[in-house]
């Protein structure tokens, strides 16, 4: 993250926003300034990518399926956008450590033990990592203790739409995001390749919320795509892994979607539509 805080004081916080005494590495500045950027960013990724996932990906007829709540568009938009500040108040703590050096984020190949085969490999090992994290994290937070506090908000959207994806409890967002966070503090990553997979998580989030069940047929029991995340919100205890379907599978909480069996949400709207 120091990445663009540096970015955006250069460009802009040092020249037009900060007074001229108050330098870039004071803790209160460097916090201040982290949080506007954490806030902007999420709100950037999430409106952007949600919004043309909606457009051009989600498919509407879904909106006439029973389970689709009313006005369930505009009320998973405001849930997101009142969680996501406070989201940002945990989040900017482990950012303000990562700029302040107590990460294992470096800035060249060069100190990649590995060169580019490391940045390579860092990046797998992030996936699995995180993917291991999220899964353990989100059947724990289904847990009697916490679901009905914490995770039963998201679950409101049996039929989701890619908006549905950032809307989330504050907490139940910030510890389903804690793996994305806790990665550099334990293992060397490039700085740039961070702020790529960073990105790319929050799409993928969005992307397995968007009713769009094709999966090359290779890997539709490896890949947790839309339609098993779909399942996920449809049938509570099944499927609770990010990327794969390993741990699921190792965890024995792995359900072949219906949507590939013929059962799943557009078939039953075709069943209504013969009726």
């Amino acid at each position: 993250m120091d990445l663009v805080l540096d970015a955006a004081d250069r460009h802009l916080l040092t020249p037009y926003v900060y007074p001229a005494g108050w330098p870039e590495g004071e803790p209160c500045r460097q916090l201040l300034s982290l949080f506007v950027i954490t806030n902007l960013g999420a709100l950037t990724l999430y409106l952007l990518f949600g919004t043309l996932s909606y457009y051009f990906i989600f498919d509407h007829e879904l909106k006439k399926h029973p389970q689709f709540l009313e006005n369930q568009v505009r009320r998973e938009i405001v849930y997101a956008l009142r969680s996501l500040p406070w989201i940002s108040v945990p989040t900017v703590a482990l950012f303000f450590a990562e700029v302040r050096g107590y990460s294992k984020l470096y800035d060249n190949i060069e100190d990649s033990p590995y060169g580019w085969t490391g940045v390579f490999l860092s990046m797998l090992s992030f996936l699995f990592f995180t993917d291991m994290g999220i899964y353990w994290i989100h059947r724990g937070l289904h847990h009697k203790l916490f679901y009905k506090r914490f995770h039963k908000p998201h679950h409101l959207w049996k039929i989701a739409t890619p908006f549905a994806s950032h809307a989330f409890h504050p907490v139940d967002g910030f510890m389903q995001s804690l793996p994305y966070h806790v990665y550099p503090f334990l293992f060397p990553l490039h700085k740039i390749t961070y702020l790529g997979l960073y990105i790319f998580v929050n799409v993928w989030t969005i992307s397995i919320h968007d009713g769009d069940y094709r999966v090359p047929r290779l890997l539709r029991h490896v890949i947790n795509g839309s339609a098993h995340h779909t399942d996920h919100h449809l049938y509570f205890d099944y499927n609770y892994g990010q990327y794969f379907t390993l741990w699921d599978k190792i965890g024995g909480s792995y359900k072949s979607p219906t949507a590939f069996e013929g059962k799943g949400p557009h078939d039953y709207l075709r069943k209504l539509r013969e009726k």
